[in-house]
């Protein structure tokens, strides 16, 4: 794809070895991100709906390392992000109860940092950036925070058995930090990203607004079955 008049192209962008269906991805994605939700807003003591659930957050992650990679119009994707942001985050208090900002804009910031980092080549000051977002993400409540962004940049800058590794100890941090054991489940994702990328079971395409709707729509939906029946 070449570089159009007015778009933002991330310096040194690269694709990533990692990878998996699209389709496929978008639907695992979705349907296990529902699961856990589910368990997290109307039967938390089902503990098996948020085992499920591990499987989601590494395939978002790494959609939108991807769209940020090869995205046609760096703008446009911030703003959607962004907008996403905002329009999920009363569905997101409504369904959860959590005062904290949502996965989206979790999302939003990671890739600013991202932004941020390939626009420079000196890798101390790369370091200085993600530094500051990581502090950033210590000083106000986000959903996953530091665990994402440090996700999105192994994702982001390395590929197969490394990524393997790094987000090995990326969970084991998130342990030691106060985070849930079952969280290594999450690493079946980042298998399946390295190992599958050659599986291809889904014959058809996910509609677009689908996929960017799907968020902000299941949350308010959730919100709404809480409100009612629980």
């Amino acid at each position: 794809m070449g570089n159009e008049e007015g778009i933002v192209q991330p310096t040194a962008a690269k694709s990533n070895p990692l990878g998996m269906q699209r389709e496929l991805l978008q639907i695992v994605a979705m349907l296990t991100m529902l699961i856990d939700h589910i368990g997290a807003a109307l039967y938390p003591d089902i503990i098996e709906l948020r085992l499920i659930g591990r499987l989601s957050f590494p395939l978002y992650a790494f959609g939108i390392v991807q769209g940020y990679l090869y995205t046609r119009n760096m703008p446009k994707y911030f703003f959607r992000l962004g907008l996403l942001a905002l329009i999920s985050q009363a569905p997101y208090y409504w369904a959860f109860d959590y005062a904290q900002l949502n996965v989206i804009g979790t999302f939003f910031i990671c890739i600013l940092t991202l932004l941020a980092m390939d626009r420079v080549k000196i890798i101390i000051v790369q370091i200085v950036i993600a530094t500051a977002a990581f502090l950033l993400f210590e000083a106000i409540p986000t959903d996953y925070g530091t665990y994402a962004l440090m996700l999105i940049i192994i994702y982001r800058y390395t590929s197969s058995a490394l990524a393997l590794i790094l987000h090995f100890f990326l969970n084991l941090y998130y342990y030691w930090t106060g985070g849930v054991i079952y969280q290594y489940i999450s690493m079946l994702s980042s298998f399946w990203l390295v190992w599958g990328s050659k599986v291809n079971l889904v014959k058809f395409s996910m509609p677009r607004w689908l996929w960017l709707s799907f968020y902000p729509a299941h949350l308010m939906l959730l919100a709404l079955i809480k409100w009612f029946y629980f």
